[in-house]
């Protein structure tokens, strides 16, 4: 098949920088290259127009249009030419975009249109209990209902979406995934008593409950130290430029001395830092499936994640890491206790959740399920 993807961000250094979002779109690419599959990728809000290929990837820049009051408008129907464009000279078959803000909403393509529900802005206002923009639900909910089919990486996702946009479409569900050769457990040396959050410092992340568990475990374990590594956020509700500075004045004093906040770190390092931690914690309240929960997974750490919605879809409760509400400060605190003071539970969990990313969440796994459900809405 020869399949395209459009998405605002792509991880190269030529398309500049990416989020979860476009990892996640080229873990599958990859997936489906190696399949034997044509891949295509759309990157608009670019400051060029370009084409380069690379790992068996076709890389198209899109340059967004400028033009005052019409530069969506003007962007969109320059999408829409290329992917027609394409179309007729038989280069993809079939194409895919994300939810976020309904960047389709107005486009006609000539092939067949997925949107993968990755979680719409609609969503995470609804998570957040944030009002949501209504020219963004409109946008949003008009490209859903355009769509030829609709995939989510989770149920939870899935089921959420369909009650906030009252939609009638059957939603498949096929989870994010990563590129298991990349995160392979390469045993260094764990720094004892090391707890690591790693992902961008916001509050629908957590990271405000964050200090107030940590606090938690150092009257427990003086010694604990937290490591933190991700992008800093301005904090919405407050109006504060950081979430950083918001959290601090939350630790207790022992506690935020013994807490270290690296910023942002490579992508490629990001693995050597997991390997080091004893524990991973992730206190989040709004996801749609998180990529770092799967490589936290295959590199057998040991997890203290949210118990909201979509999380049994990755982690099993007491198998392969434990689940449990952030606000809880005192039992989520005990749960990371309980793991640093074990070592053959920490192992036990580590060997299971990686076994688990192997038959759920490998890029492998992923993009065989994700061609068989492009084939389908091709032969409709």
């Amino acid at each position: 098949m020869k399949i395209a993807f459009l998405t605002p961000e792509y991880p190269h250094q030529r398309t500049g920088k990416s989020g979860g979002l476009g990892t996640s779109i080229l873990n599958l690419a990859t997936g489906l290259v190696k399949l034997g599959h044509h891949v295509s990728v759309l990157v608009y809000h670019q400051k060029i127009d370009a084409v380069f290929e690379e790992n068996g990837i076709t890389i198209y820049q899109i340059k967004n249009i400028k033009v005052k009051g019409l530069s969506l408008l003007l962007t969109q129907q320059k999408v829409q030419r290329l992917i027609n464009k394409l179309y007729l000279q038989k280069k993809i078959e079939i194409i895919e975009a994300p939810d976020w803000t309904g960047f389709t909403a107005f486009l006609k393509p000539a092939c067949p249109l997925v949107i993968r529900l990755n979680g719409s802005d609609t969503y995470f206002c609804h998570l957040d209990n944030r009002p949501v923009k209504l020219k963004n639900k409109f946008l949003e909910s008009r490209a859903l209902k355009k769509a030829d089919g609709i995939i989510s990486v989770s149920k939870y996702t899935a089921e959420v979406t369909k009650k906030l946009f009252d939609l009638k479409t059957e939603i498949t569900v096929i989870p994010n995934s990563i590129d298991v050769e990349k995160f392979q457990p390469n045993y260094l040396p764990t720094k004892e008593n090391t707890i690591l959050y790693f992902g961008t410092l916001i509050r629908k992340k957590g990271l405000l409950e964050l200090p107030y568990i940590f606090n938690e475990v150092v009257n427990t374990y003086p010694n604990a130290k937290l490591i933190l590594i991700g992008k800093d956020s301005a904090d919405k509700q407050s109006g504060n430029k950081s979430t950083w500075e918001l959290m601090q004045p939350l630790f207790t004093p022992e506690a935020l001395d013994n807490t270290d906040y690296l910023g942002l770190v490579p992508y490629n390092e990001i693995g050597e830092h997991i390997a080091k931690a004893t524990v991973c914690v992730f206190p989040t309240f709004a996801e749609a499936l998180p990529v770092s929960w799967i490589e936290a997974m295959a590199l057998k750490k040991a997890i203290v994640a949210s118990n909201i919605g979509w999380a049994p879809e990755v982690i099993d409760d007491g198998v392969n890491g434990f689940l449990v509400n952030p606000t809880n400060h005192k039992i989520y605190a005990e749960k990371i206790i309980k793991l640093l003071n074990n070592a053959a539970l920490r192992q036990s969990f580590g060997e299971a959740a990686r076994k688990k990313v192997l038959n759920t969440f490998s890029t492998e796994a992923v993009a065989k399920q994700s061609a068989v459900y492009y084939n389908s809405i091709i032969t409709e």
